[in-house]
């Protein structure tokens, strides 16, 4: 069987990479970008006054000047004023550019006013640049702002705002249905015979998509049935990029799911991953390019599968650059199965020092999804010893 890191690759290798829309800039949190933003102009683009206070001219208080006649106001967005002479100063504000003739500001703290007369206290030293933003000293004009392949957050949305950029070229959003297969399984809120279960593996798909911030997510329910799962799935496959499917990839009588997508034509990657848990994953590729994740059944699979594949290989075929890795210390000796990846629940937790722990949080089985609730995430054990002692450092996957 495969192992963790060859299952991703080859997803990866098979993916294909979604198309390029053009969005208004206000619509393009969380989006992937797919183009190169440059500095419109020197940033910032001119000296900019970071205080409030008083410009002046730092010469005239290295001579001996500690007085100063108030010349006019400038307020931020205006054009510069022209300082009249080393006597004089201009009442300054917080992102104005700097008057022609003065190259320092003395904050207002350090100033008494009086009948127009600008008096320097004690405290108030200026060199030359004293509280100057200088043009051009945090990016040049042309310089590389934001490179294609990353996530647009709230930085990444100002920068390009400060670049000009009204519009952006990202990443289309790919259309996700989320599906789960059983007649067991009865919906939140309906009646429900003590033989059957809630369907809940669904809504934690569908949540951490969108939690992740793929909108364009779907829902569905398949019975145990040949002919309707032939039916509803080929229409999926006709109208998505991505299917993300729950149960029936087992070796039951009724885990139908590989026959019925081979028979669509879907062909299978690969079928089972060395890991716990999660052994029965499979995925595939239809013949238009759509993608199939058929996650196992039992909810902490489900999610470990969702976590470790699906979200990461839905960023890849955005065009997304992938993240480093997140590593973290066992709080705790772990026993685990030698032969297997090991996927383990932990809570993240901060000792004294401020050092930050995985601490596992084991479910009784894969079936334990309470037990999920108030975790951050999983640490990734490799295959090989029978314990992992306390300090060892492994991979986390967050949820």
């Amino acid at each position: 069987m495969l192992t963790p890191a060859a299952a991703e690759k080859l997803i990866c290798e098979r993916l294909i990479c979604l198309p390029i829309e053009s969005l208004p800039l206000a619509q393009c949190a969380g989006a992937v970008l797919r183009e190169n933003v440059y500095a419109e102009r020197d940033q910032p683009p001119f000296d900019r006054v970071s205080m409030d206070g008083i410009a002046l001219s730092a010469a005239a208080v290295q001579r001996g000047r500690r007085s100063f006649e108030m010349q006019a106001t400038q307020a931020a967005g205006e054009p510069p004023l022209t300082l009249d002479s080393d006597a004089h100063c201009i009442e300054i504000m917080t992102g104005a550019v700097l008057p022609e003739g003065c190259d320092a500001v003395v904050p207002v703290e350090q100033i008494e006013v009086h009948a127009g007369i600008a008096r320097l206290t004690a405290e108030a030293k200026p060199q030359s640049g004293s509280n100057v933003h200088r043009r051009g000293s945090d990016r040049a004009q042309g310089a590389l702002l934001l490179s294609a392949g990353i996530r647009l957050h709230a930085p990444e949305i100002a920068v390009a705002a400060s670049a000009g950029m009204a519009r952006l070229r990202v990443s289309a959003q790919p259309a996700v249905v989320v599906i789960s297969t059983g007649n067991e399984l009865i919906e939140p809120g309906a009646p429900i015979a003590p033989h059957q279960i809630r369907r809940s593996n669904a809504y934690a798909v569908a949540s951490a998509l969108r939690e992740h911030g793929f909108r364009r997510v779907a829902d569905d329910h398949l019975p145990d049935d040949a002919a309707q799962l032939r039916e509803r799935l080929d229409f999926h496959l006709r109208t998505h990029e991505a299917l993300v499917l729950s149960g029936g990839v087992s070796m039951g009588r009724f885990d139908l799911l590989p026959k019925v997508l081979a028979e669509l034509g879907v062909e299978c990657v690969f079928h089972g991953i060395a890991q716990r848990p999660g052994k029965p994953m499979w995925f595939g590729i239809a013949p238009n390019g759509t993608a199939v994740f058929a996650l196992p059944g039992n909810p902490v699979s489900t999610l470990v599968c969702l976590t470790r594949y699906v979200l990461p290989a839905l960023y890849v075929a955005m065009g997304c650059q992938p993240a480093a890795p997140e590593r973290l210390a066992l709080a705790e000796n772990v026993n685990w199965t030698p032969s297997l990846t090991g996927f383990l629940p932990v809570t993240l937790q901060a000792d004294d020092w401020g050092r930050v722990w995985a601490v596992p949080a084991p479910p009784n089985g894969s079936g334990d999804f309470s037990t999920l609730a108030q975790t951050q995430g999983f640490v990734e054990l490799p295959p090989g010893p029978a314990q992992f002692n306390k300090g060892f450092v492994t991979r986390l996957h967050r949820w």
